[in-house]
């Protein structure tokens, strides 16, 4: 009988707050797990004690085995030969992955040739090849700063997997994504198991479970609370807690309270005919957007189709090709944007209680409406002492809302601002998103691929639309939504 090709008995993970029960799993060639469950739980923070990469202050116990040999989990050194090789980890920010000095071919090109060991020529064919099926054909020239985060996250899958490693560890390697380009993602992910490896995907979407089978382990505070085929587990949980996550898909929330808003009401921001190229191609024009008082707006469209260029127009930071935007009169603070990459909007350096601690001072904001808010979005107050890398994405997203609500904002362009949690955590923040908003007369713009969280959540729909042809057509319109 052929040895797995991972192997995991008894894997623990202590310190700093964090404790990890005993975790064991194992995949032979063809096979494929999956880690479901809330932001916290443990899910990324197993992946990076297989690869070797914890953060500073956490230690990791027991033994792996990959391709047959085996390792002390705390032998980090040894595993370092692998990575790329035999072990590969997509993960889950491509903004720690990718060199902001380096275009995205040659990104990929560099792993085809050192990695894999292919000729220049071949290298580039193949980096070619791999941004045709990613959609991603005219990125190559581009730096990953130039990327929204979606073509960001495909460029990085696609210089991670390049080497052909037989065993890969996919850290939330959809979010982000459009339901198409997902599906894409997923196909992608298959051929692993399907070529004879083995694939350990980390998802909080649950319909990425259910596309890729195999077993699927849900896991709360660092424990085990279900374990089995995913036909099974995706169906009919046994347990309570399976129950509650798959119940927090949004396709089954409880729709919010209805917008009280006077009919002349003043929007917060209000744009008529605008227009937009980008790279030689038409994003939109004619574009008329407003959004009333507490009015949560839900904006919709492929990856590149210009959602995140809208919103910085209407934030003030991009210009507009036609067209003007009003806003209703506020404090300077009014504008706010919560960002798509989170790692992007933190400065790496500081530990988030003096990220906070500058804030506040900076702007003379209130420092007792902290910790409610903490508590409200879920977050532990010991997470303070650390730096945002070294918590988890959905952690830092929740930082992220949290420090965009102390400032009170009038108009908010929330971009995929829950693309890094789990249902229940989503469910809870957007919830409370909601809730403020319609507390602080504050509009929302809210961006998201997830059309089942739009319909359930928004008040009315904007979806943009691909639009590389006549630049007199409007791309865009405006659609009310059931909120029934």
């Amino acid at each position: 009988m052929s040895h797995p090709l991972l192997q995991v008995s008894d894997l623990t993970i202590h310190g700093d707050g964090v404790t990890i029960a005993p975790f064991s799993l194992s995949l032979a060639s063809g096979q494929r797990l999956t880690l479901l469950g809330e932001t916290g739980s443990g899910k990324s923070l197993i992946a990076q004690a297989i690869m070797g990469t914890l953060p500073q202050g956490l230690t990791p116990a027991g033994e792996l085995g990959i391709d047959g040999t085996s390792y002390a989990a705390a032998d980090v050194a040894a595993r370092r030969t692998l990575w790329g090789r035999r072990l590969a980890l997509l993960p889950q920010e491509p903004w720690h992955a990718l060199d902001p000095t380096m275009r995205a071919a040659a990104q990929i090109t560099e792993s085809h040739r050192h990695v894999a060991g292919l000729a220049p020529g071949k290298a580039r064919q193949a980096t070619q090849h791999d941004l045709a099926e990613l959609g991603l054909e005219d990125a190559g020239g581009k730096l990953p700063g130039e990327l929204s985060g979606g073509m960001a996250q495909r460029v990085a899958f696609a210089a991670a997997s390049a080497g052909g490693a037989p065993i890969v560890i996919a850290d939330e390697p959809t979010k982000g994504l459009d339901a198409p380009r997902r599906d894409a993602v997923v196909e992608l992910l298959a051929r692993t198991p399907q070529a004879g490896g083995a694939l350990l995907t980390i998802t909080h979407d649950i319909d990425v479970a259910r596309r890729l089978g195999g077993e699927v382990v849900i896991l709360r505070h660092g424990q085990v609370v279900e374990r089995g085929p995913a036909e099974r587990i995706l169906e009919a949980p046994q347990t309570e807690y399976g129950r509650h996550l798959l119940d927090a898909e949004p396709s089954r929330w409880p729709a919010p309270p209805r917008l009280a808003s006077a009919p002349d009401a003043t929007p917060v921001v209000a744009a008529r005919g605008l227009a937009k190229s980008r790279g030689g191609r038409q994003l939109f024009s004619g574009l008329d957007v407003s959004v009333l008082p507490g009015e949560i707006v839900g904006v919709v469209g492929p990856s590149g189709c210009g959602k995140s260029t809208l919103g910085d127009m209407l934030l003030g930071l991009a210009s507009h090709d036609a067209g003007e935007i009003q806003h209703a009169p506020g404090h300077r603070l009014g504008l706010q944007k919560l960002y798509q990459d989170p790692p992007a909007a933190f400065s790496s350096h500081w530990r988030l209680s003096r990220l906070l601690d500058d804030l506040v001072q900076r702007h003379r904001l209130e420092r007792a409406a902290i910790v409610p808010l903490m508590e409200r979005l879920g977050l532990d107050e010991r997470l303070l002492a650390r730096r945002p890398g070294e918590i988890s994405g959905g952690e830092l997203q929740r930082f992220a809302i949290l420090r965009v609500l102390l400032l009170e904002p009038r108009l908010l362009f929330a971009d995929e601002p829950t693309s890094r949690l789990d249902p229940i955590t989503q469910q809870q923040t957007l919830s409370l998103l909601v809730e403020l908003a319609r507390e602080r007369r504050c509009g929302v713009m809210l961006v998201s691929h997830d059309p089942a969280l739009i319909a359930r959540l928004c008040d009315r729909q904007l979806a943009l639309e691909e639009n590389a042809e006549a630049a007199s057509r409007p791309s865009a319109k405006a659609e009310p939504v059931s909120l029934a």
